[in-house]
């Protein structure tokens, strides 16, 4: 049996769309329940749903064989997975963000508040210019607005929560969509499983 991690939330509704257009529904996770396991012994498929951002964990310590993760926590977590395939679903980007009109005069550490501390890092060691991560887990844009941060590293999408918040992007750092990844061990032994679900998805990708 292939045990395939998943993401909960908006991203899941999408990937389970996708398993299903090729062969690899399960209609339970469609339902109203609190379930996070669902198994199908007829394709051999067993479905762990966990948090997005857990998903690459799952799979590097061999929990699921195989997982649909976004690229951003990949880049954040740079875990130890073969990435097999970019689904082309869940696009979004990690942007910078700053009040309308935010002028950095380089006075001072840069105070960055994001949920992505290794990529913000790497993005302004490249700029060469000091920062101060400020770690939060939610309601990133609240931070510069009440005077925790001067901007925000954080997931775009539409960049409307942004407006609403009198914030703008100010720099795109990555491009970031669902990945399909597999667990180094998992593919060596049942790569023929494996490869099918990925042929499955390449020819809907």
């Amino acid at each position: 049996m292939i045990s395939i991690a998943l993401p909960k939330g908006r991203l899941g509704s999408s990937v389970y769309a996708r398993l299903a257009a090729i062969g690899y529904g399960c209609p339970g996770m469609e339902e109203d329940n609190r379930k996070l396991i669902f198994e199908d012994g007829e394709k051999g498929v067993r479905y762990i749903l966990v948090k997005p951002s857990d998903v690459a964990v799952y799979v590097e310590h061999g929990a699921a064989d195989v997982g649909i993760v976004g690229y951003d926590v990949l880049l954040e977590t740079d875990p130890d997975v073969f990435e097999l395939l970019d689904l082309g679903i869940g696009v979004c980007s990690i942007c910078v963000a700053a009040p309308v009109g935010f002028e950095d005069l380089h006075q001072a550490p840069l105070r960055v508040a994001t949920k992505y501390p290794r990529t913000a890092k790497s993005h302004y060691a490249g700029k060469n210019r000091a920062i101060e991560i400020i770690p939060l887990h939610g309601s990133i844009e609240l931070a510069p607005i009440v005077g925790l941060s001067d901007v925000i590293v954080d997931i775009v999408e539409t960049g409307t929560t942004l407006k609403e918040n009198g914030l703008e992007v100010t720099e795109r750092i990555v491009g970031s969509s669902a990945r399909f990844i597999a667990n180094k061990s998992s593919y060596q032994f049942k790569r023929a499983g494996i490869e099918a679900m990925l042929a499955g998805l390449e020819a809907e990708a």
